[in-house]
């Protein structure tokens, strides 16, 4: 289904999709309304859902739709500036897959290939890894007192043993359905995060990755931005890598310090996890744990070898709490992780960890 103001966007997504040959659109809108009852009408497995809709927009009637249609999943189309940057993080948290950044001009548009193999690839992706109804209550809903690690299972794999040294940095990686898990995850190790210190690489256009860090800073109480090169690394902070821009790990006279970077997309990912990870790896060995949350891909897959020849442990989000299981099930399908963890119990898990208490 798809949901767009504009006519004539709503036709070349119908085409794109048509030449495609694997979707079959059931139904498109111009408005609010009418996206929501189309849903309730169709079930659709993917939507596209532009934030600027007359009437109810795209923010409004996301709720009503996931709501009524649990099962679809949501991409969303918009053209970004600030204020749609901020409501687009906020509707991914509260359950919203992706989102496709429209060019600013109609022609711009038509014309752009670029667009097109972004936009079809994915949707492609929320299709093929399988659509399951998704929780949309905020991260602060749950209380960070949710899971007891006592009582954490881990699945029968060939899994890494924990190291026993305690963590005092945290190396995050995330995809598709990150902004949400990320939140989240960092919500429930609360306290916790005034021992870590933790760096982010979020796949996500420029303009977000400033706004993630305001969202994630004023959601949780801990300070938050993008790193500059050279800056030094402070327990007690999150460092979100910018949009566009590698995000590693230096060691300069004698400090740990962020190190950005404009070399080559690696994965054909610019942050790139694996980049990071590497970085991790080279220059904290065991003091450092990795976190592949949910995500498309492979990205933090070779990293997360590296974290393990270095002495690190490395978390992976389960396949049943994740959006798509790609870099997660990369991972462990490569023997890297040391424990696979549902998402409602990673922060907890890892705040006892930073405390001391090893999991079973």
């Amino acid at each position: 289904m798809i949901a767009d103001d504009s006519a004539v966007v709503r036709g070349l997504f119908a085409r794109w999709l048509g030449e495609v040959g694997n979707f079959h659109v059931v139904a498109v809108a111009g408005d609010g309304e009418t996206a929501v009852a189309h849903a309730i009408r169709y079930k659709p497995d993917v939507m596209v859902l532009d934030l600027d809709l007359p009437g109810v927009d795209g923010a409004a009637a996301l709720p009503h739709i996931l709501r009524e249609s649990p099962q679809t999943g949501i991409l969303l189309a918009a053209t970004l500036n600030e204020r749609n940057t901020r409501i687009a993080l906020e509707c991914m948290t509260r359950g919203a897959m992706d989102i496709v950044s429209k060019p600013d001009t109609r022609s711009g548009m038509t014309l752009s290939l670029e667009f097109r193999s972004e936009f079809l690839s994915k949707l492609g992706s929320i299709a093929q890894n399988g659509l399951k109804p998704r929780a949309t209550a905020r991260s602060s809903e749950v209380p960070a007192t949710a899971a007891d690690p006592d009582q954490i299972k881990f699945a029968p794999l060939n899994l890494r043993p924990f190291v026993s040294a305690m963590p005092r940095y945290l190396v995050i990686g995330a995809s598709t359905g990150g902004p949400r898990a990320v939140a989240k995850v960092l919500f429930d190790i609360g306290e916790g995060l005034s021992d870590l210190t933790v760096l982010i690489v979020q796949h996500m256009p420029p303009l977000f990755t400033a706004s993630f860090a305001e969202q994630v800073s004023s959601h949780i109480g801990v300070p938050a931005r993008e790193p500059h090169d050279g800056e030094r690394l402070m327990r007690g902070t999150i460092y979100v890598a910018p949009g566009g821009r590698h995000l590693g790990i230096d060691r300069r006279l004698g400090h740990i310090v962020a190190r950005i970077g404009d070399e080559p997309p690696v994965n054909f990912c610019r942050p790139a996890v694996d980049v990071l990870f590497a970085d991790a790896a080279r220059h904290l060995g065991a003091a450092v744990m990795g976190l592949v949350l949910t995500g498309m891909g492979s990205d933090g897959t070779d990293g997360a070898g590296a974290l393990r020849q270095a002495g690190a442990a490395v978390l992976v989000q389960d396949e049943p709490s994740s959006t798509i299981w790609g870099m997660p099930g990369s991972v462990v399908r490569a023997e890297h992780a040391s424990a696979i963890v549902p998402l409602d119990t990673i922060g907890i898990s890892i705040r006892s960890l930073v405390k001391g208490v090893q999991l079973p």
